[in-house]
C-alpha cells in the first residue's frame, strides 16, 4: 500500500492556521485562536478532498479534525463511530455550542430516527454520526447518496485492521464507501496504530494515496507513577485522597475485585461504583451516566469500561494490577486529562501479576480450538506484549521516554518533570545487597521447594502451620526480616524475580529456585538495588503547577457547582457545558465584560450568549 506524507510541513505548535476560514470558524464556534499540532494538516486534507490516516493520541484533539471542515464549506459529513455512548457524548458537546449535528443509532425510537433522516434530507445537518451496522444495513447509504455526501470520517479506525488490537468485523464493511461514493474522500482516525496497522487500515478502506499524519504519542500533561503494590486498598485510598471530588477511574483485573474495592471506597465516603461486563446493561448504563453527570467521582472497573467514555476532566487513572500490554495501558491511561490539563496515572505493580497473566494466557490457549503450534504462537505473542509491560514497570528511567520509544518515537530531553523517576520519588532500600542475600539464603535453606508466601513467612519468623510442619523455625534464616510485614517481604522477593536474580518454576504451584546470578549475589560478587516497597513522597508535576497558576480556586469550585446545576437541568454531561480548562481560565482571568469573557479559551459566541451573564455575575461575586 503506498501512502504519502503530508505535502506541507506541520505548523509550529501554537501557530494560527494559514487558512483564515479555519481561524474564523475555530474562534466563532469553539472560542480558540490556535490549533494543536497536526490538527491543521488533518483539516486541510479534509478540505482538499484528499484521503488521510490520522493517528493522534487520546486527548490530542482528533474530533475537531472532522468537526470543523463541514462548517468551513457548508457540507454534510458522516462520522462512523463504534459506540452509542461515544456518539451521544459528541452530539451533546456539539449541540452545546449550537453545532447542527445528530446521531442515528439503535437506542433511538423510530420517530427520532425519522426526524434525523428528515433533517439530513433537508440539508440542516453538518455532521451525522452512525455505526457501521446502521450505515450499511438500513438503506441509509441511499439517502446519503441523494444528499451528496462527499466526506466520511472513520473513528476508532484500528477496528478495521487485521492487526488492530480491537478487531471489529462490522468495520470491514466500510470498504463499501469507496464503491458507493467514488468521489468522496475518506479519513481514518485512531489514537494508536503501529506502521503495520496504519498500512492495513489504508488497504482495507481502499484509500487513494492517503496522507499519513502521525501525531506525537507523548502526553506531557500526564504524570506517570509506578508504585510497588503492598496493600491494594490502603494504597488506593491514599492515591484517591490526592483527587478528592475529582473524576477518577480505578482499573482492576477481576469483576470480584471491582465490586469489593468499590464497596470499600463507598464505605469510606467516596462516591464510587463498580463497572464490569457481568453487570446488567441497565446498571452499567446508570454508572456511565452518573459518572458523566458528576453524581459519582470514581468508577472501579475492569477494562470493559472506558472506550465509550468521553469525559474530558478525568484527573486520575489508577491501575491496581498490571495491564496485559503497553498498548492497553496507553489506551486506558489516555482517558485521563483529555482536556489538556494535568492528570495522574498510577500503576500499582507486583510481579505476581506477570505470573497470573502468563498462567491465564497458557490456559486460554490450551482451551482454544487451535492446533498446538498455533497455540504456541498465540502465547508467544501475548507474552511478548506482557513482558514489554513488565519492563516498563521495572525500569528506573523516564516513563514518558519509555512509552514514546515503545511506540517508535524518539523522546526529547530527559528529565520530563512528569513521572516518579524524573521527580526523584523512587527510593532505594538501604543495604539492598545484604537484604537480597538474606532473601536468597532463605530460598536455599528451604531447599528450593517452596513458594513466595512460605519463604516470606520463614523470613518474618511466622510460626504458621506449614512452617512448623517442615520445622523451618529451626533454620538460621528464620526471623531474619522480622521487622517487616508479610507484604513487604513478598514484594522484595518479587523484585529479585523481576531482576532475574531468582527464578520461579512454571505450573499451578510455582516454587522459588536459585540461579547462577543468585549465587553471585550470595558470594558478594554482584550488587543489588531494591526499591523501598512503599509509595515515596509525591511531588507536584510541573504541568499541574502551571495549570493552577493564578487560578482562584474558590471561584473555580463555584463555577463547577454552577456547571453541574446547568447540566442537570439540561440532562447533559457536565463537561459538555464548559470543560475544566475554560473554568480555570475564567477563574484565572476574572473577566468583567462580555468582550473579556469571549477572550477566554473555550468561550465561543454560543456559550457567551447562553451563559455569559451568569458567569460574569459569579466573577463579580454575585451567585448565579
Amino acid at each position: 500500500m503506498s501512502g504519502q506524507d503530508a505535502p506541507a510541513p506541520p505548523s509550529p505548535p501554537g501557530a494560527p492556521p494559514d487558512d483564515p476560514r479555519i481561524l474564523e470558524v475555530l474562534s466563532r464556534w469553539w472560542g480558540f485562536d490556535r490549533l494543536r499540532p497536526l490538527q491543521e494538516e488533518a483539516i486541510r486534507a479534509a478540505l482538499d478532498g484528499t484521503d488521510s490516516v490520522v493517528v493522534m493520541p487520546t486527548g490530542g484533539g482528533k474530533s475537531l479534525c472532522y468537526q470543523l471542515p463541514p462548517l468551513v464549506n457548508g457540507t454534510t459529513d458522516v462520522v462512523v463511530s463504534p459506540l452509542v455512548a461515544l456518539m451521544k457524548d459528541q452530539v451533546d458537546a456539539l449541540e452545546a455550542i449550537g453545532y447542527p449535528a445528530a446521531a442515528i443509532h439503535s437506542a433511538m425510537s423510530p420517530e427520532e430516527r425519522a426526524g434525523v433522516r428528515d433533517r439530513l434530507a433537508a440539508g440542516e445537518l453538518r455532521l451525522l454520526f452512525a455505526s457501521p451496522e446502521r450505515l450499511v444495513n438500513t438503506g441509509l447509504l441511499d439517502l446519503l447518496a441523494e444528499v451528496g455526501v462527499k466526506r466520511f470520517a472513520i473513528d476508532e479506525a484500528h477496528c478495521i485492521s487485521h492487526w488492530g488490537h480491537d478487531f471489529r468485523p462490522e468495520y470491514r464493511q466500510m470498504s463499501l464507501l469507496r464503491e458507493r461514493f467514488p468521489r468522496a474522500s475518506i479519513h481514518a482516525f485512531t489514537a494508536t496504530a503501529t506502521p503495520r496497522v496504519r498500512d492495513d487500515i489504508a488497504a482495507q478502506l481502499h484509500l487513494r494515496a492517503p496522507r499519513m499524519l502521525i501525531g506525537t504519542f507523548d502526553r506531557p500533561n500526564l504524570c506517570y507513577r509506578v508504585v510497588p503494590r503492598t496493600d491494594r486498598i490502603a494504597q488506593t485510598l491514599a492515591i484517591l485522597g490526592r483527587h478528592r471530588g475529582e473524576a477518577s477511574i480505578v482499573y482492576c483485573i477481576s469483576r470480584k475485585e471491582t465490586e469489593r474495592l468499590a464497596a470499600r471506597l463507598a464505605a469510606e465516603g467516596i462516591l464510587a461504583r463498580p463497572y464490569h461486563a457481568g453487570l446488567h446493561a441497565t446498571e452499567r448504563r446508570r454508572t456511565q451516566e452518573a459518572f458523566a453527570r458528576e453524581t459519582i467521582d470514581v468508577v472501579v472497573a475492569t477494562v470493559a469500561f472506558g472506550m465509550g467514555i468521553d469525559r474530558s476532566d478525568v484527573r486520575l487513572v489508577l491501575h491496581t494490577s498490571l495491564p496485559k500490554s503497553l498498548e492497553a495501558y496507553q489506551q486506558e491511561t489516555g482517558r485521563a486529562g483529555r482536556d489538556g490539563l494535568a492528570a495522574e496515572c498510577v500503576l500499582l505493580y507486583s510481579s505476581a501479576d506477570v505470573f497470573s497473566w502468563e498462567s491465564l494466557c497458557r490456559k486460554s490457549a490450551a482451551e482454544s480450538d487451535l492446533d498446538p503450534e498455533e497455540q504456541e504462537r498465540l502465547v508467544a505473542g501475548q507474552l511478548e506484549h506482557l513482558h514489554a509491560m513488565r519492563r516498563y514497570a521495572q525500569a528506573a528511567r523516564c516513563r514518558h521516554a519509555a512509552l514514546s520509544e515503545y511506540f517508535g518515537q524518539a523522546y526529547g530531553t530527559e528529565p520530563c518533570a512528569a513521572c516518579d523517576v524524573c521527580l526523584g520519588e523512587t527510593e532505594n532500600l538501604p543495604d539492598s545487597t545484604l537484604t537480597a542475600q538474606k532473601l536468597l539464603s532463605c530460598v536455599a535453606r528451604t531447599g528450593g521447594r517452596f513458594g513466595v508466601r512460605h519463604v516470606g513467612e520463614v523470613l518474618r519468623g511466622a510460626r504458621s502451620e506449614a512452617v512448623l510442619r517442615h520445622r523451618h523455625e529451626a533454620l538460621s534464616t528464620f526471623g531474619l526480616l522480622a521487622a517487616l510485614d508479610q507484604r513487604t517481604v513478598e514484594n522484595l522477593l518479587h523484585q529479585l524475580l523481576d531482576q532475574g536474580l531468582l527464578d520461579r518454576t512454571p505450573g499451578e504451584r510455582p516454587v522459588l529456585v536459585l540461579n547462577e546470578r543468585s549465587w553471585e549475589v550470595m558470594r558478594g560478587t554482584r550488587d543489588v538495588v531494591l526499591l523501598e516497597p512503599r509509595a515515596g513522597r509525591t511531588r507536584a508535576a510541573r504541568a499541574d503547577t502551571d495549570d493552577w497558576e493564578g487560578v482562584d480556586r474558590g471561584l473555580f469550585e463555584r463555577l463547577r457547582a454552577w456547571r453541574r446545576r446547568v447540566a442537570d437541568a439540561r440532562g447533559k454531561p457536565a463537561w459538555t457545558i464548559l470543560d475544566d480548562r475554560a473554568l480555570r481560565g475564567i477563574a484565572r482571568e476574572r473577566p468583567a465584560t462580555p468582550a473579556a469573557l469571549l477572550r477566554v479559551k473555550g468561550i465561543g459566541e454560543k456559550r457567551l450568549a447562553d451563559f455569559g451573564a451568569a458567569i460574569l455575575e459569579m466573577v463579580a461575586g454575585r451567585e448565579a
